[in-house]
């Protein structure tokens, strides 16, 4: 490992992954938004903005005999995540492009699954550094209807859609899902039991027609306020985080 990056566990140690020591790093979020995929064995999964792999890796942990592909714009994310997948032997086709002109080979190719966890802030928000691949990771450069649009065109017909993103935009979220989508269920993320969400993982289904889905929410921390040393999970957030168990919707 070179010291520019770090080693970092997941899934409570079963998964080892390198990471950057500067720049955008995966966590917990990367973790939920692979718990939210309800694959089985011999499906495809197609991450935009893959960075590393967490996501990917993750979900391949919970659910073995998936083909798994990614799309990055960096390449020093992309070719991290070829070198995770070596570490780990778990095959994933890692393809280097932008997600609105998508790389020839990945064009061709339709998926079951699309998972994506978009930059969080709208374009001109992200302030604390406007230069860097965190900046770039964070803060949008393509927006969030071109997200879908990319995921929209690479799903099968009655595949699904799973995004993870700050509860403050969901309703951005929602309108960039326009008619192509249904079947939508909205889950919550909060920190503690009594707090207002901050992250959503929406679902939805390519081509469904069905009402949308407003979830129970998915609680974080144990205590109403942090009281001890260490993670404090909740037992069902435990099981996800730590035992590599899906989310429940």
């Amino acid at each position: 490992m070179t010291s520019d990056l770090t080693e970092d566990g997941f899934l409570g140690g079963r998964l080892s992954l390198l990471q950057p020591r500067q720049g955008f790093r995966s966590g917990i979020d990367a973790v939920l938004l692979a718990a939210s995929v309800a694959a089985e064995e011999g499906e495809t999964v197609l991450e935009l903005g893959c960075g590393a792999g967490v996501a990917l890796f993750c979900l391949d942990a919970r659910v073995p005999g998936l083909r798994l592909a990614g799309l990055e714009v960096q390449s020093e994310y992309a070719a991290l995540a070829r070198r995770n997948a070596a570490r780990t032997g778990i095959a994933v086709e890692v393809h280097e492009g932008d997600l609105r002109a998508v790389p020839a080979a990945l064009k061709a190719q339709s998926f079951d699954h699309v998972i994506a966890n978009p930059p969080y802030y709208r374009r001109g928000r992200w302030t604390r550094s406007e230069r860097g691949d965190r900046a770039l990771a964070l803060g949008e450069e393509a927006g969030l209807g071109d997200w879908l649009d990319a995921a929209a065109r690479r799903l099968r017909p009655g595949g699904t859609l799973h995004v993870i993103q700050k509860a403050a935009r969901f309703a951005d979220l929602l309108a960039a899902l326009d008619t192509r989508f249904g079947a939508v269920e909205l889950k919550p993320v909060a920190p503690r039991a009594g707090r207002a969400a901050e992250l959503v993982i929406l679902r939805a289904r390519k081509g469904a027609r069905a009402e949308p889905t407003l979830c129970a929410p998915l609680v974080l921390h144990a205590h109403p306020a942090h009281l001890q040393d260490g993670a404090d999970w909740t037992a069902e957030a435990e099981s996800i985080l730590r035992e590599g168990r899906a989310l429940s919707f």
